[in-house]
């Protein structure tokens, strides 16, 4: 275990019950999550898929179909 992987879990140790088992479940689906796009992302049909989503995305902007991402934060 890395040092400031340690460190958090000392942290997290501190807390309520409650916000413990908040933090360990926010992980555990972040691991989940991470574990399916990395499944998603190894199937061939996926870069296909991502270069034609490229596309498109490039054409939408060349049209003036898009905004900076600064306007639509505010």
């Amino acid at each position: 275990m890395t040092r400031i992987l340690q460190e958090a879990f000392e942290r997290v140790a501190q807390l309520p019950q409650e916000e413990q088992n908040r933090f360990a479940r926010f992980v555990l689906a972040t691991l989940k999550s991470e574990q399916r796009w990395a499944e998603l992302f190894a199937q061939p049909e996926s870069e296909d898929l991502l270069d034609r989503l490229a596309d498109e995305t490039l054409a939408a902007h060349r049209a003036g179909r898009t905004q900076p991402l600064e306007a639509v934060l505010k």
